[in-house]
Parts: structure tokens; C-alpha cells; sequence
């Protein structure tokens, strides 16, 4: 590590001198906790297409896609042809556009949604379905997976990321907070249960049968790595919260996009509550909370609050409906679901011939690498991974010109829409060379809370 920090250090001398001047002005000299790195966080001039140049010019092979935010990849033609044309109509009415019905339909019906209301952040839209499901059910508990995060709220930032010594049991984990200043008073009402645990989660939940208001889950996690589901996990959430008269949430800000219909098609089951967010709007600021029948009618004044200045602004609008029509279409999820895989076939064969321990996890246009000796199904399985060893792989990549994922071994990859088979290419031959570096026997690594 340390001479792949001096390497860094060689190549970003002018972010360095940013971050110095950033810092005097803003905590660790960024404005999210997920953008800071050591020695100091990197700073970007420009992006186009799937590359990215820092303010020293150096240019990445970008895999991260701003924490897959950017399906469409960097200033996609027909998003800047949209938002050019709507930026000379208005940037923000305070009324509705007059296209936002279509946009509204478009989405219930892709998405099987009955109805829906758009806001800005993924936070916001977590934050709203607690409510909304909170009000519908007139109940007051919220149950959460351990590691998932839904959103940096008071309510759902419990059990993130939690340290070993204040999680508890495994099968029964604390409602750690994952920050300073949220009140136990909050966290009481949230409940963490272990993903792909059906068993533990059940007997969770009806600890609490007659004031649980919903189950939130991402369909994948995608905050410890990328934990598929393990076969009949959410069918039996499906039937849990029928059975107790509680609202399922899918929290899709990630996997929305990801999978034509979403990550609830993926998964085989109906949500009554589904998030949606990042690529939506391909990295314009959009968000949206979709429900099923019955369960916005309450929704308005005096009654179930929703508001915000920025929801619905007709530059998101302009930014989805390009993204509906010309970069999320089925056709070119599928062109990027055949990249990843050949992209993780890639992974697991430089792997195996470097003699690298590692377990490679990937589906749709996403994945990601564990160096562990084992399969990862829940927080504490990811507890094990490597942690040195992953950021060891992040700075040897980047060093070398390429942004292989998410920053660290909680994030993962996306493949883009201008993703292309070369790009794959170039990204498997600079991870060969990285793979020397990564031999022998992997360490369980301390995760950092980051959110």
C-alpha cells in the first residue's frame, strides 16, 4: 500500500492542492463521506463517454459510474440533447410540467406500480415510504437488513455497517446506530434482521407482529459488495408481510434501473412500496416512490405529508424521459448484461490463474469482487473480506488508468450502455497486472462506517 500511494501521490499532485484548500472549508474537503480517500480524495475536471480525466489530466476507464448513478454513462448525446432543450424552456416552474403525467404513467406501468410521487434524493424517497407505509398501516416499526443501506435518515441509517462488537447476535442484531446524533428514540422503532436468514428474520418480525409497519430490503444489496438473494428469500418476505399485514419495500435507487423492469421482476415478487433513483434520470437528481393500489390515497394536504420545490422539475423530467426512451430500453440492458458477464468470467479466470483467492459475484450489469475464501450472504460474512486486499486492487487500478468499481469492498462495478466489448478488454488486461500484487492468504479487514 504504501508505494501504491506514492504512486497516487506522484500522479495527483494538483488534487492535493485542492483537497488542502477544500479541507480549510469542508469536512475531509469533500461533501460525502464515500468520496474521501487516503492519503486525499482524487478530484475530477471532465468525464465523456466511459472515461473520466482528473484535475492532473489523468484519464480513468471509468467502471464505477458514479456509484451507479450513470447507466447511461458520461454526457450520453441524447441526455444532453434533452437537457439542452429544456434548459431553454425553464429550469424549475414551481408548477407541474405538463409532460410529468406521461412520465408518471410510464413509470407505473414499467415498474407495475399503481401510483407515484417524485422527489429528488434516494434518501427522501426511503425516507417517504417509511411514512407512507408508517401512515397507511398505522403502525409504527420499520424492519432493515444488516449492512443495507437505504439513505443517510435517521430512521433506516441503523445497523450500517456495524462494527462486531456492537452488532449483537447474528441472528438477532443490535439497532446499532450507524452515526453520531441519532436518538435512541429512533432507533428503537427500526429493526435489523441478517439477509438470506429467513428463519431469523420471521421470528423478528413477529416479535413485533401487531406494530410492524414495513420490511425494507434492496432486491441485491449493493452496500456489502453484491449479495444475490438466495432462492425463496423474498418470497417468504412476500408472504411474511401478507401474513402480518405489513407493507414490503423495495428499495430500488440502485437496481431499478439496472433491470428493465427492476430488481423486483428480478427477484419474482410484488412490492407494495418500490424507491427508485440514480440512473433513473441517468445522474440528473430524480427520485421517485412508487405504490401500489390504495396506499397514496391518503397522500395530500392536511392529511399524509409529500412536498419539495425540486420534485418533478422539468429538467429531471426532460433527463428521465430521454433515459426511458433511449439509454434504459430493454435491448441495451441486455448488450450491457452480456458485457458484465463477460466481464465476471473475466474476473474469476485472472484470479485463478494468479493464484488469487477471491470470490467473484455478479448479475445483470453489476458485480463485484470479495477476497475472502468464501461465499458472501449477509453483513457478516462480509465482515471476513479482505478489506487491505480490496483497496490494495482499487489504488493498483487506478493507478494504472482504471476505475474498476465503487470505491472499496462494500461497492461494485456497473457497465454502462457505452460500455463496449474493448472497454471490457482493456479493464481484464490491467487487472492481470494488478493480480500479481494480490497473492496469499486473505485477512479479515476493518470496514469503515462511510455514509
Amino acid at each position: 500500500m504504501e508505494a501504491a500511494f506514492a504512486e497516487y501521490e506522484r500522479r495527483t499532485p494538483r488534487s492535493k492542492a485542492l483537497w488542502q484548500r477544500a479541507r480549510e472549508w469542508s469536512p475531509l474537503g469533500v461533501h460525502s463521506n464515500y468520496r474521501f480517500l487516503d492519503p486525499y480524495p482524487f478530484y475530477v475536471h471532465r468525464a465523456s463517454g466511459v472515461h473520466l480525466w482528473d484535475a492532473d489530466e489523468n484519464e480513468y476507464l471509468d467502471f464505477n459510474m458514479a456509484f451507479g448513478a450513470l447507466q447511461s454513462g458520461h454526457a450520453h448525446p441524447k441526455l444532453l440533447a434533452a437537457l439542452e432543450q429544456q434548459l431553454r424552456d425553464g429550469s424549475i416552474y414551481g408548477y407541474e410540467w405538463e409532460r410529468t403525467p406521461e412520465l408518471a404513467e410510464r413509470l407505473c406501468r414499467r415498474y407495475r406500480m399503481a401510483k407515484v410521487r417524485f422527489s429528488t434524493t434516494g434518501l427522501e424517497a426511503t425516507q417517504h415510504a417509511v411514512r407512507f407505509a408508517r401512515a397507511y398501516t398505522k403502525k409504527r416499526r420499520v424492519l432493515k437488513f444488516e449492512g443495507g443501506y437505504h439513505g443517510s435518515h435517521d430512521t433506516l441509517l441503523v445497523g450500517v455497517k456495524p462494527r462486531a462488537e456492537v452488532a449483537g447476535d447474528a441472528r438477532r442484531p443490535n439497532s446499532a446506530p450507524a452515526s453520531p446524533g441519532i436518538l435512541p428514540a429512533v432507533t428503537s422503532h427500526t429493526l435489523v434482521a441478517p439477509f438470506n436468514d429467513l428463519d431469523a428474520t420471521r421470528a423478528i418480525a413477529k416479535k413485533h407482529k401487531g406494530d410492524l409497519a414495513a420490511i425494507i430490503a434492496e432486491p441485491i444489496p449493493m452496500n456489502m459488495g453484491f449479495i444475490l438473494p438466495e432462492d425463496g428469500f423474498f418470497a417468504g418476505l412476500r408472504e411474511l408481510c401478507d401474513e402480518l399485514g405489513t407493507l414490503l419495500i423495495l428499495d430500488e435507487i440502485k437496481t431499478g434501473a439496472k433491470y428493465f423492469h427492476g430488481g423486483a421482476d428480478r427477484v419474482g415478487v410484488r412490492a407494495d412500496l418500490i424507491t427508485l433513483g440514480k440512473s433513473i434520470a441517468c445522474g440528473v437528481p430524480l427520485s421517485a416512490i412508487g405504490a401500489g393500489p390504495g396506499i397514496l390515497d391518503e397522500v395530500g394536504p392536511r392529511k399524509v405529508a409529500h412536498a419539495g420545490t425540486y420534485n418533478s422539475n422539468p429538467l429531471a423530467m426532460a433527463a428521465c424521459l430521454a433515459s426511458l426512451d433511449h439509454i434504459l430500453t430493454e435491448e441495451a440492458l441486455e448488450r450491457s448484461s452480456a458485457l458484465n458477464t463477460r466481464l465476471a468470467r473475466g474476473y474469476a479466470e485472472v484470479f485463478d490463474d494468479a493464484g488469487v483467492t477471491a470470490h467473484v459475484s455478479s448479475d445483470g450489469v453489476s458485480g463485484t469482487v470479495y477476497f475472502t475464501d468464501h461465499p458472501v450472504r449477509n453483513w457478516r460474512d462480509f465482515l471476513t473480506v479482505d478489506g487491505d486486499r480490496s483497496m490494495l486492487y482499487y489504488y493498483r487500478s487506478l493507478n494504472r488508468g482504471l476505475i474498476p468499481s465503487g470505491t472499496g469492498p462494500d461497492e461494485q462495478w456497473t457497465i454502462s450502455v457505452q460500455h463496449t466489448e474493448k472497454d471490457v478488454d482493456r479493464h481484464l488486461e490491467i487487472l492481470a497486472t494488478v493480480a500479481e500484487q494480490l497473492t496469499g492468504a486473505p485477512q479479515p479487514g476493518e470496514i469503515e462506517e462511510s455514509v
